[in-house]
């Protein structure tokens, strides 16, 4: 008979036994390109999509991060793109006061690692068919997409790059406000009943090599249910969210480790 061993990783099917770990398979993801456009929105309108202990920030910043992938370790090498969407908050817990983000959706178009990340990390992770990046005239561009119905267009130009003061002006604005956070919410059998419910918190580390900034822009669609039967309700209520005005976009390439032994993923309370 199967038996769990307490101190390994398991993932289901677990039956088959615990996650490999060998050579090369660490949380390094080696050669990452991103696009970051944030923009202010409505507060009140924000706060309808933020749990208990969850409250916007002062300033409500929603962020649209795409990224390209590649050179993942834990998936021998390969790849893949994300796009994730979130929110400045605070988070008040009974024992925990945090300010960081928390992320409202994030697209991704591997299963494994959305698998990966919903059940280790807690990440509201779903499928999209994500394009790569393309460059036209300076502009930077991907698009997302379902059900080979369009969700968003997202893109950065007029990039240059900046100073070091005006970069380490960004970074002490920002400095303890890196905190990731999300909601692991598993449903009853059934999906009625008692869930399984808790905040997480999953830090990472970036090793930048280039950074420029410059302006950026986000397109959300609208759909109905016979376009994206799974997730039109998800796509709407973010394209509902005004764009009052944007921030400066940023462009970044670099690695990224998701494994950090001295601050892993961790329930926040």
């Amino acid at each position: 008979m199967f038996q769990v061993k307490p101190d390994d990783s398991y993932v289901m099917p677990a039956h088959f036994g615990p996650r490999y770990t060998g050579p090369g398979t660490s949380g390094m993801y080696r050669d990452v390109t991103t696009m970051v456009v944030s923009y202010i929105t409505d507060a009140e309108r924000l706060a309808n999509y933020l749990p208990p202990g969850f409250s916007v920030a002062e300033l409500p910043v929603v962020t649209v991060v795409y990224a390209c992938n590649k050179g993942v370790d834990w998936l021998a090498g390969r790849g893949y793109n994300l796009v994730g969407v979130n929110a400045a908050v605070v988070f008040n817990g009974e024992k925990e006061r945090i300010e960081g983000s928390y992320t409202l959706a994030m697209w991704e178009n591997l299963t494994d690692a959305i698998l990966s990340g919903r059940e280790l990390q807690g990440i509201p992770k779903i499928y999209g068919d994500i394009e790569d990046i393309a460059e036209d005239a300076g502009q930077l561009s991907s698009s997302l997409s379902h059900f080979d119905n369009k969700i968003m267009d997202i893109s950065v130009s007029d990039l240059f790059s900046p100073n070091p003061d005006d970069v380490a002006a960004y970074e002490a604005e920002n400095k303890g406000k890196d905190n990731p956070m999300a909601w692991r919410y598993m449903p009853a059998v059934g999906g009625y009943g008692k869930p399984f419910s808790e905040y997480t918190l999953f830090p990472s580390e970036n090793e930048l090599t280039e950074v420029k900034i410059g302006s950026g822009k986000v397109a959300w669609e609208h759909l109905t249910w016979e376009q994206n039967p799974t997730q039109f309700h998800i796509v709407n209520a973010i394209a509902d969210l005004p764009i009052l005005d944007y921030l400066p976009a940023i462009m970044t390439k670099g690695s990224t480790n998701l494994i950090v032994p001295d601050n892993p993923t961790r329930i926040i309370r």
